[in-house]
């Protein structure tokens, strides 16, 4: 009995230990990976009523999770020291979107992406400041652990030239969102972020550019380096059959088409335009599942809210519907802001289940958009170029390039449909999936509707 009790205590000695050191299980025993990720734009944004939780890292762990066979839990952290604590005290097998830096306490996968460091101001301010933008004698606010908030402790000097505010367990954006109000004269944050918020906060303007770039990858404590390594393998595959590249571009390829002050007046006219129209858009919704906000971001690209529009080539209405397609639907009368919200809806939703089974959402929708421009006759021949090009025609990543070719004679004469302006349908969409993104923002979600992750 002594001696089976020695082997059973030497047996639970591992786990006993384990436990102290305050370290999770592999994924493989449990069936499930914990990942410590920040939430912000780029990352993890929860958008209830939306089809659940999205982001460019997500979505890369999502795959990576997928490729081992495991379920993933998410702990979503404010800042890059929040994310660093998670790993730190064994409550995450990794970290995602970390900063990479050399100090040597965690190790890191190959950088999923790079950007500039920046520190960015409002407008107004800047433009009584004389070149080049000098920060003595102002405050400026850096989210704790963050490199830009290294790089500007050195500048400040000592005695300090300007005032560093270090904000704990906050969201880059809400160090922007108080620049944009004239709560802080500066804050730093990185080119991608700043991107990305110019499409809620078109006030802000860039001050003063930092030294260097920084990347970001996945962050792992270093007894972990199977784990590492299969994540340094995934990243590896990703790269080579252009997962990354598409789960990139589905995020941020379309965040720098519209100029600041577009952005600007788009968010006027979601304060005093939409209100007049968001029922009959949630209406919309309610017969053709599609998403209201992604309806309303339709009618500004093609009318800028305005029911009584008319184009030179005999478009005309909130939803630029042609005559033609009018008929089809039953528009008797094109200038009727609600008959041409519900025909725009029904037509979109007809266009998207046109669509081949093997077209997955978000994609699903942008080609849907891309043929309510061109016409589905176009879409599909840019289709089966796309095939011979050896190129996904399922993707939007990969037919936003093949589209542009419908207007070049080698490639439009092959058509039965003749020559077409794909690069015009290429910024329609990518300006309303800008314009999608912000009303997903500012605008509550009508109820539950079909996913575009």
């Amino acid at each position: 009995m002594a001696r089976l009790f020695v082997r059973l205590l030497f047996a639970a000695f591992p786990i006993l230990l384990f436990s102290a050191c305050g370290r999770l299980p592999p994924p493989q025993e449990s069936g499930s990976i914990i990942v410590a990720i920040r939430s912000g734009p780029s990352s993890y944004q929860d958008e209830t009523g939306s089809g659940g939780a999205s982001g460019f890292e997500k979505d890369m762990v999502d795959a990576f999770a997928q490729s081992l066979g495991l379920k993933v839990t998410y702990l979503v952290a404010g800042d890059q020291e929040e994310l660093r604590d998670l790993l730190r005290q064994g409550k995450a097998h990794f970290a995602a979107d970390a900063w990479i830096d050399d100090k040597g306490e965690f190790e890191f996968t190959t950088p999923l992406r790079e950007s500039k460091q920046i520190v960015v101001g409002h407008a107004d301010d800047l433009a009584l400041r004389e070149p080049p933008p000098d920060l003595a004698g102002t405050t400026v606010q850096a989210t704790v652990g963050s490199p830009q908030a290294t790089i500007l402790a050195g500048m400040a000097g000592t005695p300090p030239k300007f005032s560093l505010t270090l904000r704990h367990h906050t969201a880059e954006f809400d160090l922007l969102q108080d620049v944009a109000d004239k709560k802080t004269q500066f804050a730093s944050t990185d080119m991608l972020q700043y991107n990305l918020a110019l499409h809620f906060l078109p006030d802000l303007e860039i001050a003063l550019e930092l030294p260097g770039k920084i990347g970001f990858g996945w962050a792992f404590v270093p007894q972990d380096k199977v784990l590492r390594q299969k994540a340094d393998d995934f990243l590896a595959s990703a790269r080579k059959d252009g997962t990354l590249a598409r789960f990139h571009d589905r995020y941020f390829g379309h965040i720098a088409r519209l100029k600041s002050q577009d952005i600007a007046e788009f968010l006027q006219e979601i304060q005093s335009t939409l209100p007049r129209y968001r029922q009959e858009f949630r209406n919309a919704q309610a017969s053709s599942g599609i998403d209201w906000r992604l309806l309303a971001a339709i009618a500004y690209q093609e009318s800028k809210w305005d029911p009584v529009a008319t184009s030179p080539t005999g478009v005309r209405g909130m939803m630029m519907l042609t005559e033609d397609t009018a008929d089809r639907l039953g528009v008797n009368n094109r200038l009727d802001p609600k008959q041409s919200i519900h025909a725009g809806a029904k037509y979109v939703a007809t266009l998207r289940d046109q669509l081949p089974d093997e077209v997955r959402e978000p994609d699903r929708t942008w080609l849907a958009l891309a043929a309510y421009n061109l016409g589905m006759g176009h879409l599909n021949g840019a289709r089966q170029f796309a095939v011979g090009m050896k190129r996904d025609p399922n993707a939007w990543y990969e037919m936003k390039s093949v589209l542009p070719l419908l207007a070049r004679p080698e490639y439009y004469q092959r058509l039965k449909s003749g020559r077409a302006r794909g690069g015009e349908a290429v910024i329609l969409v990518e300006n309303i999936r800008t314009y999608y993104g912000i009303l997903v923002r500012q605008e509550p979600a009508a109820f539950p509707m079909f996913s575009m992750q």
